[in-house]
């Protein structure tokens, strides 16, 4: 898997540069500055993307609108997002619009090697992956679409919304598959998705509706 990192803390960086070789995949790229971002990413057009939010020179959200610029000229490019602190309006606007391929992670988070890695996959194959205090936190603000769903349904949306299979929810929840099954049906329902949409799609609808509330 080729990868493209921009981050701006050099510890982080070359971490990230040596985690990522050590476990077979190629860094395609690097960049330290929002500017480089762009071009590096249209020039290699990684399988995924590794980004700030924040970096210099503004240190504001040049991290984010370069991944924003870049999903507009390569609309599949995986981008998955690191940033210090859940950032609401910023992954708002990166998930917004029925986004796959997207990911948005607390930097904590790269740490915990194996579910980086996990993570990393499950968005380069067009997946989500959303850490859980970022999906708690989004819940908590935006839950007027969400009100229709029972306690059980919430939790099996926020479990979809970290990237987690319906067996493995079943796991989580100490329920079948067929229960998991039934409680996603439900919640398709109750948000509006229609049928005609393939499976792996309305997930991702499901997981970012409330978003485009």
């Amino acid at each position: 898997m080729r990868v493209v990192i921009a981050e701006d803390n050099a510890l982080l960086r070359e971490g990230l540069v040596l985690l990522l070789t050590s476990s077979g995949h190629e860094v395609a790229g690097v960049a330290a500055t929002g500017p480089e971002v762009l071009p590096l990413l249209l020039e290699h057009r990684p399988d995924v993307a590794v980004l700030d939010v924040r970096m210099p020179p503004g240190f504001r959200d040049e991290g984010l609108r370069a991944a924003l610029a870049a999903r507009e000229r390569l609309p599949d490019l995986p981008v998955l997002v690191l940033s210090q602190y859940v950032e609401e309006t910023y992954a708002a606007e990166l998930l917004g619009g029925g986004a796959r391929g997207v990911g948005y992670l607390l930097k904590d988070r790269v740490g915990r090697v194996d579910e980086f890695l996990d993570a990393l996959e499950r968005v380069a194959a067009g997946g989500t992956a959303l850490d859980p205090e970022v999906v708690t936190e989004l819940l908590a603000r935006r839950s007027d679409p969400l009100d229709a769903l029972t306690p059980r349904e919430r939790e099996v949306l926020e479990l979809m919304a970290q990237g987690h299979d319906n067996a493995t929810i079943a796991r989580s929840m100490v329920v079948t598959e067929r229960a998991v099954h039934k409680h996603i049906g439900n919640v398709f329902l109750k948000l509006g998705l229609p049928p005609s949409d393939s499976g792996g799609h309305r997930r991702v609808l499901a997981v970012l509706a409330f978003l485009d509330a």
